[in-house]
């Protein structure tokens, strides 16, 4: 056996040297463990696109790594090991090591994986916190600790303050206000180019990642003939380059929109590179910033875009782990409904729902309106399984990572949690989707009517979702508009509505 003091185990989403497992690596001491594992590809379905690009961005990352001088215990998905766990143990049972070192997970489940580690392995672990998020554990908790609601814009403004973005020569918002979130919502009614994506090379290491998980995963969702994923730094720093420069001018102005014409319009398709290691937070928050004052950018696109690296991705993080594992249990309106098949297909014949779904299904990807406003408001008046639906958006999107998907699916969209995240369910009928683009117009089903065979299903829901909820719908400051007018409606008026909705449910789910 050979005699090394440390293994730093590095996971798929930490593929970064500012990874605090590696701040301070020596490869003349330390030796590292990358691992393709069954239990990570397994444990929900996860998209072909989501493990061709993690395990390619491993392998990419392997070689970096060997180039530094480092010793790589590295093992492919082919091998069949089970879990990271046993990845460990098979090489403890070869070199000799003192400690191991490693970042804490993203998900609570491997948290607590780790935290068994030192009493079945024999070693000592040091886990560190993830240093490369810009909102501590301790920073959110005390932000917390002093809130009497977790509304996401205050803590956006104390995250600004902290790292004097977008900030005036006074120390207050750039352009007097902290959020332009109303300059940022047109409709798409297709009348600006949309440009061509930068597309980067498939290297034969990646076409071999393809190869494999094609056989290996066939029954997860996925189709890899349309895989253009960065998979390294370098590459993921050109999309970056290739958003700021060609895509966010329009960024902000069309962020809320849905096209027939594109599944991603002007979004910055970054949050997987983030989300993985392979672009740092603050840089590109600065990158952005940068554009603004350079007069490339307006300064709603550029606050909208900031806000939702330093604002949103910060605090979904900060209420998952500040919560979990209870959070996960949360389920508000006590939806149960399954999930219906064709969340795994498509095949519906509710236009907006079709296309999101589709394009989450074929290319692991959708923006945020349509997970939010399209997917996730269809589950909550539907009344669809919260645990069904947060598993579904766990599995099929690239970015996805049990401490971002769980608030924004669970908290957001579904508004399970009891009021921690949102202060009011994000629920609307077609008419909010009719506003933002063009699906409406290729659909069989007509916004404007709320009942009949023409009606567009979303409406029907809408209002059952207020009359099964009226009673805490009515205590909701927010909600008040909403439920008097429903109450003042003719009863015989209300049950036709409801009477159709249950129609609606018994024909689509």
């Amino acid at each position: 056996m050979t005699q090394h003091s440390r293994l730093i185990l590095v996971l798929a989403d930490q593929l970064s040297w500012h990874n605090p497992a590696l701040v301070d690596a020596d490869p003349h001491r330390d030796q590292l463990l990358l691992a393709e594992v069954v239990q990570e590809t397994t444990y929900v379905k996860h998209n072909k696109h989501k493990i061709v690009f993690l395990l390619a961005a491993m392998r990419h990352f392997r070689v970096e790594a060997e180039r530094r001088g480092f010793t790589v215990h590295y093992t492919t998905i082919d091998e069949g090991v089970v879990s990271l766990l046993a990845a460990v143990q098979t090489v403890l049972a070869q070199t000799q090591v003192s400690q191991i070192i490693l970042c804490e997970p993203g998900e609570w489940r491997l948290r607590s994986e780790f935290d068994s580690w030192p009493s079945q392995l024999g070693i000592a672990c040091e886990i560190r916190e993830d240093s490369r998020f810009l909102a501590s554990h301790a920073l959110f908790n005390e932000w917390a600790d002093g809130q009497k609601s977790l509304r996401m814009e205050y803590f956006y403004r104390l995250m600004r303050k902290r790292y004097q973005i977008l900030l005036d020569a006074s120390g207050g918002p750039e352009g007097g206000q902290w959020n332009y979130d109303a300059d940022n919502r047109s409709g798409w009614r297709n009348k600006d180019k949309i440009p061509a994506r930068r597309q980067p090379a498939i290297s034969p290491i990646t076409r071999q990642v393809i190869t494999e998980v094609d056989a290996l995963f066939a029954d997860h969702p996925g189709d890899l003939n349309h895989f253009c994923a960065a998979v390294t730094r370098t590459e993921a720093e050109q999309q970056l380059d290739d958003f700021l420069t060609h895509f966010l001018p329009l960024f902000g102005q069309y962020q809320d929109a849905l096209a027939e014409e594109s599944p991603t319009l002007f979004h910055g398709l970054i949050g997987l590179y983030l989300n993985a290691g392979l672009l740092e937070p603050l840089e590109v928050c600065r990158q952005v910033e940068h554009r603004y004052q350079l007069g490339e950018v307006s300064l709603a696109a550029t606050e909208g875009f900031i806000r939702q690296i330093l604002g949103w991705r910060e605090y979904v993080r900060g209420i998952y782990w500040r919560f979990m594992p209870d959070y996960a249990e949360h389920n508000t309106w006590q939806a149960a409904r399954p999930l219906p098949q064709w969340f795994w297909t498509a095949a519906t014949p509710m236009r907006c729902l079709s296309k999101a779904i589709g394009q989450s299904l074929d290319l692991g990807y959708a923006h945020h309106i349509q997970r939010l406003m399209v997917i996730g408001n269809f589950a909550l008046i539907a009344g669809l399984s919260v645990k069904q639906v947060c598993e579904w958006y766990l599995a099929v999107y690239v970015d996805a990572y049990e401490w971002v998907e769980l608030p924004n699916t669970l908290g957001m969209a579904l508004n399970a949690d009891g009021g921690i995240m949102a202060s009011k369910p994000y629920a609307a009928s077609g008419n909010y989707i009719a506003k933002q683009g063009n699906h409406c117009a290729q659909c069989q089903f007509d916004p404007k009517q709320t009942t009949g065979p023409e009606a567009c299903p979303y409406n029907s829901l809408y209002w059952h979702f207020i009359d099964q909820n009226l009673d805490t719908l009515s205590t909701n400051p927010r909600m008040s508009l909403i439920t008097s007018q429903w109450k003042k409606r003719d009863p015989e008026h209300k049950q036709s509505i409801t009477d159709w909705a249950a129609q609606v449910l018994d024909q689509h789910l």
